[in-house]
Formats: C-alpha cells, sequence, structure tokens
C-alpha cells in the first residue's frame, strides 16, 4: 500500500502538503493539489482514519439512554453487550455516559430534556413510548448527530440506524408457534398483555397486529376466537384462574410470560400452549418444566453490543450504516436451548 511519504515523493511535494491535501486543510496551491490527487487516485490510496484519529487525539462521547434495570432483568442484558463493545473500543477515543429513565413516559420525557441539553457525539437510545420518542427525536435529530435505536423502532425519524426485530413479523411468527400447539379445530386464545405503561408503549402493538395476522382468512382457523387482557404487573389487573377457563393457547407479546407460567404451575392447569419472549432466567426456568412451549429470543446483549459498534463505525471510521438492522427471529424450545 502506498504511503503518504512516496506520494510525496512521487508529486515532488513534501509530506505535509500531502497531509494538507488529504484533509482539506488548505494553503496548498491548485498545482500540488491537482498532482497529490492524481497519485492518489492512481494508487487508490486510502486514509486510515482510525489511526488519524488516534495521532489527533479525538474523542467521542457516546449517550446511552434506556430504561432502569434494577427489577428488569431483561434491561440488563444490554448493558452487558454495552459495557463488552466500549471495553473493546476504549483505546478509540469512545467514553460512554448513561442515563437511565424508570418505566414511565414521564420518567422517559423527563430524561429526554436532559439529554437535549447535553453535548454528544452519538445517541444510543430505547425509544419504548412511541409517542413521546417522536416528539424527542424530530428536536434531537437537529444536533445531526447519529442515532441508534435498540429494541424499539421509530421509522419516521431521518438520520437513525435500528437494531432489533421486526415487530409485526415477530408476531406473525408467535401466531404460528400457537397454531402449532393446538390440535383443535376450534379453540380459544387468550393474548395477555403485561406492562406499566400498556397504551404507550410502541412494540407490543406491532406484535398483537403480526399475531392476529397469521390467523385472518384462514379456513382452518375459522373456528378460533381471541381474547384480550391488561395486566399490570404492579398495578391493578391480577391474574385468575377464570382468565384461563376453556382456554387452549396463551400469548404473551413481552418478556415477562414467567409471571403467567408461575400462575399456571401453581395452580396444576394444563393444556394451555404458552407463547412468550426472551430468555429471561424464570422464563428459563419455565420453559425447562413444560410450563412454556415456546420463546422468541431477541438477544438484547447483542443489541446493545453492536449499538456501540455501529456508532464507533460511523463516528470513528466514518462508514455508512444500514438504516435496518434487523435481529433473526430465533425460535427457544426445551430441546434447543442451551444446544451449540
Amino acid at each position: 500500500m502506498i504511503t503518504i511519504k512516496k506520494i510525496a515523493q512521487l508529486a515532488n511535494v513534501s509530506s505535509g502538503t500531502v497531509d494538507r491535501v488529504i484533509h482539506k486543510r488548505g494553503q496548498v496551491t491548485q498545482e500540488n493539489i491537482d498532482k497529490v490527487t492524481a497519485i492518489i487516485e492512481k494508487y487508490d490510496y486510502k486514509i486510515n482514519i482510525h489511526a488519524s484519529n488516534l495521532a489527533l487525539n479525538k474523542k467521542y462521547k457516546i449517550a446511552i439512554c434506556i430504561p432502569k434495570n434494577n427489577k428488569l432483568e431483561y434491561w440488563k442484558l444490554p448493558i452487558i453487550g454495552i459495557q463488552k463493545a466500549a471495553e473493546e473500543y476504549k483505546n478509540s477515543g469512545i467514553s460512554i455516559d448513561y442515563f437511565y429513565y424508570d418505566y414511565t413516559s414521564l420518567s422517559f420525557i423527563n430524561t429526554c430534556g436532559e439529554l437535549l441539553n447535553a453535548d454528544f457525539d452519538g445517541l444510543l437510545i430505547a425509544p419504548i413510548f412511541y409517542n413521546e420518542s417522536l416528539i424527542f427525536l424530530n428536536e434531537f435529530k437537529k444536533k445531526n448527530i447519529p442515532i441508534i435505536l435498540i429494541d424499539s423502532n421509530v421509522e419516521d425519524i431521518p438520520n437513525r440506524t435500528f437494531i432489533g426485530q421486526d415487530a409485526f413479523q415477530g408476531g406473525v411468527l408467535s401466531g404460528k408457534l400457537t397454531s402449532l400447539g393446538i390440535s383443535n379445530k376450534k379453540a380459544n386464545i387468550l393474548i395477555v398483555k403485561i406492562t406499566r405503561e400498556i397504551d404507550n408503549t410502541s412494540i407490543y402493538p406491532q406484535r398483537i397486529k403480526g399475531f392476529y395476522s397469521y390467523f385472518k382468512n384462514k379456513i382452518e382457523f375459522k373456528n378460533y376466537k381471541f381474547k384480550e387482557v391488561n395486566i399490570e404487573e404492579f398495578g391493578n389487573g391480577k391474574i385468575t384462574k377464570k382468565m384461563f377457563e376453556g382456554i387452549d393457547a396463551l400469548f404473551i407479546p413481552n418478556s415477562r410470560a414467567y409471571l403467567i407460567a408461575e400462575f399456571v404451575k401453581k395452580n396444576k392447569i394444563e393444556g394451555i400452549t404458552i407463547v412468550g419472549y426472551d430468555l429471561l432466567k424464570k422464563n428459563i426456568e419455565y420453559l425447562n418444566n413444560g410450563v412454556i412451549n415456546f420463546l422468541i429470543n431477541q438477544n438484547p446483549e447483542h443489541q446493545g453490543y453492536l449499538g456501540v459498534s455501529y456508532l464507533y463505525k460511523k463516528l470513528v471510521l466514518k462508514e455508512e450504516i444500514n438504516i435496518e438492522n434487523y435481529m433473526p427471529l430465533e425460535i427457544i424450545v426445551k430441546e434447543n436451548y442451551g444446544v451449540k
């Protein structure tokens, strides 16, 4: 590979002149610009941006905005991936600040206000409250810095990159898995929404739409009946045995399937197929003992890792990144969990 020193020799100029041409720093005659540019194009010279940043001691500050994880095992996992990536890139001028919000829209709004008043080179955010996220991101995009979304997508925001699953297709897959667990031509299916602010979250409605779409207009499911119930994990709407009377299958469109599985096992309710999300410890426990039949793994740890990696590529290496980066819809059953 040709070096700056060699380019300077061929163009009969100094290495400093070549450097100024490459980085467009001015103070170079048009004649020398033309000579250096011609040699660069002839030998297909590529700038080592990483080395240049190190030489200039360039620093990049990244903001991480996700829910607090003191009671949420799921949100501990992206942090593991983020910290892994941060360790890998710590010598590349990358530093990270964390902005945690409670799992409420008000806390999210307040945290977003802090971000708007701070200076960063990149943002990694889990925009779980759609409407609030749309307002915030429309304002934040004016900073003209890279934005990485994980877990939930906000498609109407330019200059952003999404890492996560296609929520609608995840719902379609959940519908198919649910149907595989039902042997009757007539069936009652219960969709259990266990969240803190059900109406505000962005990902669950898409999953539920996808779930219904799998069964729509298919003759073999014409005698299937569906019902939805809302259960707030730390509020009103408790789980009761009556909910499960005559039910053949349950779909829980988030990571808290274990709450239903725990009740089902404790009350010795049998013959119900359960489909949920994510490899939380309690979900795995009920998967292994046969109460939960299917889990769809979102791999949140890898989402966090990729988020920082993509910001590194955009900020340090100046590379372009795909707008949509969909994670595989990984189906986990008792028989394949832990199998390599």
